[in-house]
Parts: structure tokens; C-alpha cells; sequence
């Protein structure tokens, strides 16, 4: 059976790296607004040295960085779950709920396979041009970088689990794209993608950075810029962890019931 996800996950790949033109205007379009955002960045640290703990190299980095994640993690919306509410509302569903496959882990291993390919096709252009263009506080050693990818994968964890959660919604509403746009200002504003979450002030600022939107950049951002090492960056992938395997769950108990309701409806 893990042949089979592993499949899933290849195909989607294989599905998205079709797609050059598209992903050459991605890339393009992320490294513009990267060199936006950083411009942006640097007059606000050249005004508040230090803010949010980050000296001007570092939240140049934590911009750059966003910009390779932006579609990995799906910062902006997008990926499986458009589709999977489609096939909610048109009723086709049904059918994969007939697969000799797990509903959740179909489009989890479809979702993975879609992030890679964005990490690589889309990601690593605008990380490479915005370190060519400005000083950026990027490590240069490879451990650092491999507990990057590792708090990457994780992060691609979190963020299916709650888009999974919200196309489930579409079993109870006839159109998602309420939810589906909550969902992308709940992933800009609270992932760090607008600002590093360390820039809030008080209390809200420390309550942010334990909501599940922080470990789609926040926590691999830090731990990229080496904000957590040794047991802090245990700890950052623990919550990382901790978020995906919550969220799967309850995406989980979400389906069982959504499952029950389509027998119902369907008899």
C-alpha cells in the first residue's frame, strides 16, 4: 500500500512539472515581490534596528525565505482542496471513497508530491536570485539547511491538514469559498508571511506563535536563521509535529463523519 502513495506522490509531481509556463511566471512573480518586500524590509529595519529580534539580514532572509515556501506550503491557497471540494459538490467523491485507498492519505501523498515539485521548480530561483541581489543571513554549513528541509516536509504536514479540513467543510456547505478564503488571510497573516509573528506586540504576538499557521514559515525560517538550536530546534520541530499529527486526526474524524453523511444522503 505505501507503493501506492508513493505513486500518488510521484504522479503529482510528474502532473505539476507540465505545467513550465505557469511555473515561470511563478517564479517571476515571487522574485519581484521578494525584491519588494525586501526593499519594504529594509526601510522598516533601517528605521527599527532589531525589530522582532532580526537584525536587517536576517528579516531580509526571512523575507526570501517565505517567497521559496510560498507555494510549497500553499501560503496563498490553492492546491488539492479546490479540487477536492469540487468533487465533493459534484458528488464524484463517491467514487474515491470506492478506491482500495485511504480518502486522507490519497491526497496527503498527492499534496507532498505537489510541494515538492513547488519547493524545487518554484522555490529555489527566487531564494538563490534574492541572495545574489541582497545580504541575507543564510547559513553556509549543510546541517543547517538539512533541518530546513526536515522542518519544510513537516510544514507541508501542517498545511494539508488544514486545508484537508477546510474542503471537508464542503460537505456541509454548498460553496467553499468562504472558508476557502479565510483560510489564505489565516495563512498570510498568522504564517509570518507579512511580517515575521515575533513582531507583534504583547500578549497577541506570544498567542500567534502557537496557532498552527506559524509552522508553515515562522518556525522554518527561524530555524533556518539558527534561532533554534539544540533542544530549541527539538522543540520547534516537536510543535511542528505536534500540529500535524492534530490536525490529521482531526481531519480524520471530520471524513468518518462526512463519510456517514454521504451514505445517508446517498442511501
Amino acid at each position: 500500500m505505501s507503493g501506492l502513495y508513493a505513486a500518488v506522490a510521484a504522479s503529482a509531481f510528474r502532473r505539476y512539472a507540465t505545467y513550465r509556463v505557469a511555473t515561470a511566471a511563478g517564479v517571476f512573480t515571487n522574485t519581484v515581490f521578494g525584491c519588494v518586500l525586501a526593499y519594504i524590509f529594509m526601510a522598516l529595519w533601517a528605521e527599527r534596528p532589531g525589530l522582532g529580534g532580526y537584525d536587517q539580514a536576517e528579516a531580509l532572509a526571512f523575507v526570501w525565505v517565505g517567497q521559496c515556501l510560498i507555494a510549497c506550503v500553499s501560503l496563498l491557497g490553492g492546491g488539492f482542496h479546490e479540487e477536492l471540494q469540487e468533487r465533493i459538490r459534484s458528488g464524484d467523491v463517491a467514487i474515491d471513497l470506492y478506491r482500495p485507498a485511504d480518502l486522507q492519505m490519497w491526497w496527503l501523498a498527492s499534496d507532498l508530491g505537489r510541494g515538492a515539485f513547488q519547493l524545487l521548480g518554484r522555490g529555489v530561483v527566487p531564494l538563490v536570485v534574492g541572495s545574489a541581489l541582497f545580504d541575507l543571513a543564510l547559513p553556509t554549513g549543510p546541517g543547517r539547511w538539512a533541518l530546513f528541509l526536515v522542518t519544510v516536509g513537516l510544514a507541508l504536514a501542517v498545511s494539508f491538514g488544514l486545508r484537508y479540513l477546510v474542503a471537508l467543510g464542503a460537505f456541509w456547505l454548498l460553496d467553499g469559498a468562504g472558508l476557502n478564503m479565510l483560510s489564505t488571510v489565516s495563512s498570510i497573516f498568522f504564517s509570518g508571511m507579512l511580517l515575521p509573528l515575533t513582531v507583534f506586540p504583547g500578549a497577541f504576538g506570544e498567542a500567534v506563535q502557537w496557532l498552527p499557521w506559524a509552522a508553515l514559515l515562522q518556525v522554518p525560517a527561524d530555524v533556518l536563521l539558527g534561532r533554534h538550536a539544540g533542544w530549541g530546534a527539538a522543540g520547534a520541530l516537536a510543535f511542528q509535529a505536534g500540529w500535524a499529527v492534530a490536525l490529521l486526526l482531526a481531519g480524520r474524524a471530520v471524513q468518518a463523519c462526512a463519510t456517514r453523511r454521504v451514505v445517508v444522503q446517498g442511501g
